[in-house]
């Protein structure tokens, strides 16, 4: 373990990085249309330039949250940097649609290196007494990048293009750096010496991968198929997973503890119906209102900026009262922010959709840093980093999930088109459909979340 690790500095490296990495996502949403438009892609496209990101990342989270706690947490998060680092150049130089959509993968293994090992290195570093606290301040700088990034998204693409967006990641990257070889001691390798399911490791990325590709080729047959497979390699993962010694993902975490089972479900269904409402209202902004970028990010920092004022608060409540409660009730509030999207049309009022982003950056907040701490609280410390990838993993099936239902519904409605005048009514119907399903998957998530029982 070498020297004690100083806390601060676990504290300032894991929250600036989380900062990057959700100022990114966010500030990207923005530049959709004007990426579009420079690189002539529709809509299904645009779609894939988030998309191809969440699925390099997701299908390597637990092998990496395993290879962390084995190797050590504090490297595994350095080589992820490093990565983020290197693709967000190369992101900027970008000269065709399949050329970006490329290095957005390689953005996203960089991506599974940070997420599965930020929240592991915070939990290993803080006693469980100041675990909420700490994941509170964590979430609340998430929040912060998600709402900076529409704005200075928006600014970058409107007065210098949005490659300057990748750009400006890349110092950011370079000084998350610096501050790990200066300030961060110590490591976290409590499953050192244990060997790497390396079998097992490929088993789950390939059926990861499959489902949610697969996911994304909807409604065609090849996307069932897909899907099919991914499922038959389910039981094969299991089954492989029970024989040996040092499995990458011990399954009776799911199987013998109720709390990490269902928690991380909540967290699937709760990524799932809301990942998808910044791009949705992005483009609503933009292409059906008539917003520019700068605007419509200033619309939309309405959502995080109410996340990042109450997950202090919620991470403080969630270290005195029981993790089930509060996730609950904001797993609700979610679902009331959710409902007013329903009813958009070309002349809603501006501050309607507003408050309602309030309602539900209000429900995030005291959703997502409750059901971390629930999550983090229920398992050992040898198992830090998987239950950390476990959970980065739900989020990133539930974004993936999400966009995923979204391009679906886009194909069924709009088809390969770019959104003109013409399929404004198209869109905006898609846009209802996709809240209804929303709407609904957060209300399944309260029991889901209510059912978790105690983790004290």
């Amino acid at each position: 373990m070498g020297r004690s690790p100083n806390r601060q500095a676990a504290l300032l490296v894991t929250t600036v990085a989380s900062f990057l990495t959700t100022f990114m996502g966010s500030a990207v949403a923005i530049a959709l249309p004007a990426i579009g438009d420079e690189l002539q892609m529709n809509a299904i496209m645009l779609g894939w330039v988030a998309t191809a990101y969440l699925l390099s990342a997701t299908m390597l989270l637990v092998p990496i949250g395993r290879i962390a706690d084995i190797y050590g947490r504090k490297r595994i998060f350095t080589y992820g940097m490093f990565t983020y680092t290197v693709a967000s150049i190369l992101l900027a130089l970008s000269t065709s649609s399949a050329m970006l959509i490329s290095l957005r993968v390689f953005q996203g293994i960089g991506g599974a290196m940070i997420f599965s090992t930020a929240i592991a290195i915070l939990t290993s570093a803080f006693p469980p007494k100041e675990r909420g606290r700490v994941l509170g301040i964590n979430a609340a700088v998430v929040y912060i990048g998600l709402s900076v990034g529409p704005f200075v998204g928006g600014l970058l693409t409107q007065y210098l293009g949005w490659r300057s967006i990748f750009w400006i990641n890349a110092p950011l990257c370079l000084m998350i750096i610096a501050l790990i070889f200066w300030k961060l001691r110590g490591e976290w390798a409590e499953a050192k010496g244990e060997k790497l399911d390396i079998a097992g490791s490929i088993i789950y990325s390939l059926m990861l991968l499959a489902i949610m590709y697969g996911f994304t080729l909807l409604p065609e047959m090849a996307g069932a198929g897909l899907i099919l497979v991914g499922a038959l390699g389910i039981v094969a993962f299991i089954k492989w997973e029970n024989r040996v010694k040092h499995p990458v993902l011990d399954i009776s975490l799911f199987r013998h503890n109720t709390a990490f089972a269902l928690s991380n479900l909540a967290a699937l269904m709760n990524f799932s119906a809301t990942f998808a409402v910044v791009f949705l209202l992005s483009l609503y902004l933009q292409y059906i209102r008539g917003l520019t970028p700068q605007n419509a990010g200033l619309v939309l920092l309405a959502f995080p900026l109410v996340q990042a004022i109450f997950a202090p608060l919620a991470g403080r409540l969630s270290d005195k009262i029981e993790p089930r409660i509060l996730s609950s009730a904001g797993m609700a509030l979610t679902v009331v922010g959710l409902i007013p999207f329903i009813f958009l049309g070309k002349t809603t009022s501006y501050w309607f959709i507003i408050v309602s982003l309030m309602v539900l950056g209000l429900g995030l907040a005291f959703f997502s840093t409750p059901n971390t701490n629930s999550v983090m609280g229920s398992v050992n410390k040898k198992s830090y980093g998987v239950a950390s990838a476990v959970l980065s993993t739900m989020r990133q099936l539930g974004m993936l999930f999400s966009m995923g239902m979204v391009m679906l519904i886009f194909a069924l409605y709009i088809g390969p088109v770019q959104i003109t005048p013409e399929y404004h009514m198209p869109f905006l119907n898609s846009m209802k459909t996709a809240f209804i399903i929303f709407a609904v998957l957060c209300v399944g998530g309260i029991f889901a979340s209510l059912a978790r029982g105690k983790v004290r």
